[in-house]
């Protein structure tokens, strides 16, 4: 088996060499970013290892010897499933590798918008010091943390939180009643963002919820209410979402991840004073990203031994 690592941002690839050496698999690498790029890196490979290079119906036209990709990450929005299973390709992913990070991160993001963390640091920096000059800041134990998808990272997040606020409510129409924590109360989307001083966000990207959080929500979010995306940068309209924060409806917005990644350096976000940003850093520690790498490597070995990945997303044809 020949499988091509279409592009990566990790310091060495050590990790998947061992692994794919000790299984007999021909690796080859490259830092793909467009279909073309992987069309013409990929050729003779059965497999392909993706982490953001697009691999569509192109792709799959052009190298039908391409039988699995498999994604670091939870989420797959950079493999078209559906031109995959229209060419009888399998899909995998790695989708509870970091959950506890991103959960973790999620919180602290929240609390640090909450507390108004960033606008005391800076300051402080600026020579002001006393508690008052970063604003209103309200009880946490009062407020209701609202959560939307409440799947392994939403749940994680509803339970590390819940001790925090008075009241923790969640959307996921996709969740049966008997999955939703005794501490979780169900709303729906409109009431998620009407009732929650807090919304965090914990979807996939996909054609459903693309620009969901965009002007008719936002603008129903409480006064001095916050937002916290470390789902997919694409969830949230950022051109809806300005607005709302420079009105001052919106106390703050923490974003772990933007529709472009990197940003422009002069994207206004980028200035806002009640923005907080990180850079796609909520899935990280040392051992959540070995974790990644394992298990998307795993499982193009997995299905060269016994013909299925283990974790499967779209099955292919045998």
């Amino acid at each position: 088996m020949k499988v091509l690592i279409t592009d990566h941002d990790f310091k060495d690839l050590e990790l998947e060499r061992a692994l794919f050496g000790a299984a007999g698999v021909e690796l080859v690498t490259a830092q793909c970013r467009s279909q073309d790029e992987v069309i013409a890196a990929s050729a003779g490979c059965q497999g392909v290892l993706v982490q953001y290079a697009p691999v569509t119906a192109r792709v799959f036209a052009a190298r039908p010897e391409i039988r699995i990709a498999s994604r670091y990450g939870a989420g797959f929005d950079t493999i078209d499933v559906a031109d995959a299973k229209a060419h009888g390709v399998w899909v995998a992913n790695s989708p509870d590798y970091g959950v506890g990070e991103v959960a973790t991160h999620a919180l602290a993001m929240t609390l640090a918008l909450l507390r108004h963390l960033a606008i005391y640091d800076r300051d402080i920096k600026a020579g002001r010091w006393h508690y008052s000059t970063a604003g209103t800041i309200r009880r946490a134990s009062d407020m209701t943390l609202g959560i939307l998808g409440l799947g392994r990272i939403g749940k994680r997040m509803a339970h590390i939180a819940r001790n925090c606020f008075k009241r923790v409510i969640a959307c996921d129409p996709y969740i049966i009643d008997g999955d939703f924590p005794a501490y979780v109360e169900r709303v729906n989307l409109e009431a998620l963002f009407s009732e929650a001083d807090a919304v965090s966000l914990h979807v996939p990207l996909n054609a459903e919820t693309r620009g969901l959080v965009a002007a008719p929500l936002l603008e129903r979010m409480k006064p001095g209410s916050v937002l916290v995306n470390t789902a997919r940068g694409a969830v949230v309209n950022i051109d809806d979402l300005l607005p709302v924060l420079q009105s001052g409806r919106l106390d703050g917005a923490a974003l772990d991840v933007l529709p472009i990644e990197p940003p422009d350096p002069a994207h206004p976000l980028l200035a806002h004073p009640r923005v907080l940003l990180t850079p796609h850093s909520a899935f990280y520690s040392v051992e959540a990203e070995r974790e990644l790498r394992r298990k998307a490597a795993q499982n193009l070995v997995d299905w060269s031994v016994r013909g299925r990945p283990t974790y499967v997303v779209v099955e292919g044809k045998s």
